[in-house]
């Protein structure tokens, strides 16, 4: 076979994908479909998710939970083994330097974008509000959800147990640790 008749081959089935192709995009000019704006199959439970989840607002990021039961299902000890993925990132030493995050130590009672040495996000400081138990809990589901711009790059906790531990622990780690509710 000399390098004509493989040249013909290769033409030709070049020439049958482009009238392959060229039949299916004339097909589509001429048959064109608008797609419906509204679904034609309803699937119960969907609706009352979206209507839900369009009832919260931006601006109002209270998880609805009991924080007493949930630091009740928490640990120290495994708080302080859950902290060690936090610790990649933060210290929480009494003194201690910041690292890619703030220094926490006595960060549960501290305003939000508070520690003068660290350059906090501009969405932290507008933040501004105190770290208590429930908005710790809140933030820690998943942070960048939380506050939207925040530096923070975790994915977050999802665990109750996880969360409701480190909460404790962090709690812990200040020169005077707040009242547990």
């Amino acid at each position: 076979m000399d390098s004509f008749e493989i040249n013909k081959i290769i033409a030709a089935i070049l020439l049958t994908a482009l009238i392959i192709i060229g039949i299916g995009k004339f097909a589509d000019v001429l048959f064109h479909v608008d797609k419906p704006k509204v679904s034609a199959y309803k699937v119960e439970g969907l609706e009352t998710v979206a209507e839900s989840t369009s009832s919260i607002s931006e601006t109002d990021k209270e998880v609805i939970v009991n924080i007493k039961e949930l630091l009740a299902a928490g640990d120290m000890a495994h708080g302080e083994k859950v902290f060690k993925k936090c610790s990649a990132c933060h210290m929480i030493v009494s003194d201690g330097k910041n690292m890619i995050g703030p220094n926490l130590w006595g960060v549960i009672g501290r305003t939000a974008g508070s520690v003068s040495d660290y350059k906090y996000s501009k969405a932290m400081i507008a933040y501004g509000k105190e770290w208590t138990f429930e908005e710790m809990n809140a933030y820690l589901i998943k942070p960048q959800a939380y506050i939207k711009g925040t530096k923070m790059a975790f994915a977050g906790l999802r665990k109750e147990k996880d969360r409701a531990s480190v909460i404790l622990y962090m709690n812990s780690k200040s020169s005077s640790p707040k009242p547990l509710p």
